[in-house]
């Protein structure tokens, strides 16, 4: 956790289910201010019934109008911000890049990179308000490699690794951290949903598919929520109080996103 005489205040996108309430309800459980932002009022509801300390906002992320008003209800809450994650995203299409609709292209895009340039362009001056603060993308192993089938999701998933790289030597000066962590495989429902549209593609049972992604890492297994919140919570950490730039895998080492089955 960040070292502050106050509170510290931690903004999570898409912070009511997976990835995003485990890192959620680990800053909880570390004493942090939490504020999270989901597009699903019943997932809103749901995490706050579990987690009463926390605020949260109904947000569609790719509408920036909509980010300003998360903002709006922080600094109404807090008046500070000292680490947002930027971790909404979608999976997006699966299918070959010819039969990609552009509308499914541009939802991908909004969802998961252009919220991460509207939340952080708010976050900022809140941010340097602080003298410093930590900023941590979520993007993946789709981020580092080619994906057969994933075009929008890899393509926004490198994108989130390039902003990190830029951000990061922009707010080096203002003591502002910027990190990515790129996790393989998440088990939970998004990862359930894949494989289901990969079955179906290829004309495979989904534990088939399960089979293949497992396979692709030199463990052989799928990764938790709560791994990438241990490694988030490192990230936001002094003990990684000089780590800056940097695009950590939280994967069992992922040696291909190729489908050895072709």
């Amino acid at each position: 956790m960040i070292a502050e005489s106050s509170q510290p205040v931690v903004l999570i996108t898409g912070g009511a289910s997976g990835v995003g309430q485990a890192i959620a309800e680990s800053f909880l459980q570390d004493g942090a201010a939490v504020h999270i932002c989901d597009a699903s009022a019943d997932n809103i509801a749901a995490f706050l019934h579990s987690n009463p300390t926390a605020i949260a906002t109904i947000c569609d992320v790719s509408d920036a109008a909509q980010v300003d008003t998360v903002f709006t209800d922080l600094a109404a809450k807090y008046g500070q911000l000292n680490v947002l994650v930027n971790n909404a995203g979608m999976a997006g299409p699966t299918a070959a890049a010819e039969d990609i609709d552009v509308e499914d292209w541009d939802r991908c895009m909004e969802v998961n990179i252009s919220s991460a340039f509207y939340f952080t362009r708010k976050a900022i001056p809140l941010l340097k308000q602080q003298d410093g603060g930590s900023i941590v993308n979520i993007s993946s192993t789709a981020g580092l490699m080619g994906c057969p089938n994933r075009s929008p999701y890899v393509a926004s998933k490198w994108g989130m690794i390039g902003l990190t790289k830029s951000w990061a030597m922009e707010l080096g000066p203002h003591n502002i951290r910027v990190n990515a962590i790129c996790p393989t495989c998440v088990e939970g429902d998004r990862i359930e949903r894949v494989i289901e549209s990969d079955a179906k593609q290829r004309g495979l049972t989904n534990d088939e598919i399960r089979d293949v992604y497992q396979r692709q890492t030199s463990m052989r297994l799928f990764i938790t929520g709560e791994d990438v919140a241990n490694m988030v919570q490192f990230l936001v950490s002094p003990n990684a109080a000089k780590v800056s730039g940097q695009i950590i895998s939280v994967d069992g080492n992922t040696e291909t996103l190729a489908n050895w089955m072709d």
